[in-house]
């Protein structure tokens, strides 16, 4: 469900579940956490993108998976999804997003951590968290206010309004909007990549700073969001979620 390719030093990432608008399991999360964690040490990896399939970018977590994933051993702590999100946070590599249709939940906190985000006029963001009792995940408390200002980030993460592409745009998530995002990603994956690979390095890391405080928030975010998940308000909104979809 997340295929991987290589060429000319571009590693193309794709969500692959198109019957269940990509909606992340955990084995996807596995996937996409092995193929950023391959590319940290490896030179032929030069610039990731992240793109969908037509339509949906990922519709967020597959719920009745992450409550699996959540109610292991170990707790949500151990699932699959913190790894992920380490693997954004330790990523060395330049990350390009490719949005069409629908980002939804991590499917929008993931592009904070990407370098260049194109999408295509009908895709929507959206970060219903709070709806369902949790809160926002993926350092996006801290990314999010950093990137768009305080007052649109409340917008996003904590009132839950959904983003246009020309919203998401204005508010510094996305670079650029065209009809064909992905490939404008990888014409874009293509020029990163032809640059000298260590001097690209040393830039990026300049831009990023020190990310221990990213780091550290991505844990304190993830520590409140696993005890959120046995609060009473947090099950009756899941089971509320899971009775409509039936």
């Amino acid at each position: 469900m997340i295929e991987r390719t290589l060429k000319d030093g571009v590693s193309l990432l794709r969500l692959s579940r198109p019957e269940k608008k990509n909606a992340l399991t955990a084995q996807m999360y596995t996937d996409l956490s092995e193929a950023l964690e391959d590319g940290r040490d490896n030179p032929d990896v030069r610039c990731h993108v992240i793109a969908g399939v037509p339509g949906a970018f990922t519709a967020g977590n597959d719920i009745a998976d992450f409550i699996k994933m959540a109610s292991s051993p170990g707790g949500m702590m151990a699932t699959p999804v913190i790894r992920f999100l380490k693997a954004l946070c330790h990523n060395e590599k330049p990350m390009v997003a490719a949005v069409d249709g629908l980002a939804i939940g991590v499917g929008t906190t993931l592009l904070f951590h990407c370098d260049m985000v194109f999408a295509t006029p009908k895709s929507l963001f959206k970060t219903p968290f709070i709806d369902l009792g949790l809160v926002p995940e993926a350092g996006s408390s801290l990314l999010g206010p950093l990137t768009m200002g305080h007052q649109r980030a409340f917008e996003l993460l904590c009132l839950g309004e959904g983003f246009s592409a020309e919203r998401a745009h204005a508010a510094g998530l996305v670079n650029h909007i065209g009809e064909d995002a992905e490939a404008q990603a990888m014409a874009c994956a293509a020029r990163i990549a032809a640059k000298p690979p260590e001097a690209m390095r040393l830039s990026r890391d300049l831009l990023l700073g020190d990310r221990a405080a990213l780091i550290a928030r991505v844990e304190y975010e993830a520590h409140i969001f696993a005890e959120r998940l046995l609060s009473p308000e947090t099950q009756a909104a899941f089971q509320a979620f899971m009775s409509r979809k039936g």
